[in-house]
């Protein structure tokens, strides 16, 4: 790459970086694994302020990150993911997701259990994808209640 590239590169990383410190959502947002400063920018323009999504499973179902559904007789077949809305920010979230499965393998932690558990039964790739949903609905949760992400099994209190 030529040197003007990386020149530009530097500069426009380092904008939303400091876009980034300043604003309090994307701090909240960046405490959750695979959210990095890209990611907790682009959500939080995309989400807003959260308020039109009732809940984090509407906010997944608007990127494409639940399953397509099959019914008939009483029988339900989940297929694979609708990939309606955004297909960057999804994109995106998916590599977030990747990156945090991909290290889950020797952690402790309850999520890093729960995608072990996963990853077993399911695959990578799937795991991968259910995550994605989870830090999606996780992110809902942060903006719209304006709560900060506490790990399950963490404590607030010292001692």
């Amino acid at each position: 790459m030529n040197r003007y590239l990386e020149q530009e590169l530097t500069w426009y990383d380092s904008e939303l970086r400091i876009q980034v410190k300043k604003n309090a959502v994307c701090q909240r947002l960046q405490t959750i694994p695979g959210f990095g400063p890209l990611v907790s920018q682009l959500f939080k323009v995309w989400m807003g302020d959260g308020q039109q999504f009732r809940r984090g499973r509407d906010a997944s179902a608007a990127l494409g990150l639940v399953p397509r559904q099959f019914s008939t007789g009483g029988r339900q077949i989940l297929l694979s993911i609708t990939k309606c809305g955004d297909g960057y920010i999804r994109a995106m979230l998916i590599q977030g997701a990747r990156s945090v499965v991909s290290r889950a393998a020797n952690k402790t932690d309850t999520l890093s259990l729960w995608i072990n558990r996963l990853r077993e039964k399911r695959g990578f790739n799937r795991t991968v994808v259910a995550l994605a949903n989870k830090l999606t609905r996780i992110a809902w949760a942060i903006i719209s209640r304006q709560e900060i992400y506490i790990p399950k099994g963490v404590s607030l209190e010292n001692g």
